[in-house]
């Protein structure tokens, strides 16, 4: 059975990434849990600390992949494991992006710092000759830009794809939708990583 500090997050979550963080309340946060707001400040002195709580539990999540990427020499063939978990990371537990989308257009408290958890790790250990045999882009300059874009399509998708479920003709979240999903990164993948479609990431 969880805790009442677990439901409150769990509610907080839902909230931040359906409204973000200027627009919920801690009584909305009360209200979705049933209890009253006094009540909250038992397990959280307010609601910056309350978010940050909510983004740090997800991060967690997602540390997971990052340190499995990062624990192993990295490789074409670690890249591409990695970026398939990520995807399956995301449908799994899709408020992360939604509420990293509400904190790129509206703020939130201490944005970079969230930021830079999610994604400098991943910067700061890239070798430039590593990354340059991995991601055949011309420049070391530019293999940051295509980390973070890979990432961010995979992240858009989470918060635009709903949008297209017509024109997709799928539910965005099914196990079909996720394996489509899948298919497209792994090819734009290769693609720059200068792999053919069909190479095995080893080769």
């Amino acid at each position: 059975m969880k805790s009442t500090a677990e439901k409150i997050l769990d509610a907080a979550e839902d909230l931040f990434a359906e409204k973000g963080y200027a627009a919920t309340s801690l009584g909305d946060v009360a209200d979705r849990v049933g209890i009253r707001s006094p009540s909250l400040y038992n397990h959280f002195k307010n609601k910056e600390a309350l978010y940050n709580a909510v983004f740090q539990r997800l991060l967690a999540i997602f540390s997971e992949t990052l340190l499995e990427l990062l624990d192993r020499p990295v490789t074409r063939e670690s890249v591409l494991d990695w970026l398939h978990k990520l995807v399956r990371v995301h449908h799994a537990h899709p408020n992360l992006a939604r509420l990293l989308q509400h904190a790129a257009l509206s703020g939130g408290p201490n944005s970079k710092a969230l930021i830079d958890g999610m994604f400098k790790p991943l910067l700061d250990h890239q070798d430039p000759q590593t990354s340059a045999d991995i991601f055949k882009l011309g420049t070391p300059d530019l293999q940051s830009w295509a980390v973070m874009t890979l990432n961010n399509i995979v992240m858009s998708y989470i918060t635009m794809a709903p949008m297209y479920a017509d024109l997709l003709g799928v539910d965005p979240f099914s196990e079909q939708a996720l394996e489509t999903q899948m298919e497209f990164i792994d090819r734009l993948a290769r693609l720059v990583m200068g792999m053919s479609i069909d190479q095995p990431a080893g080769a």
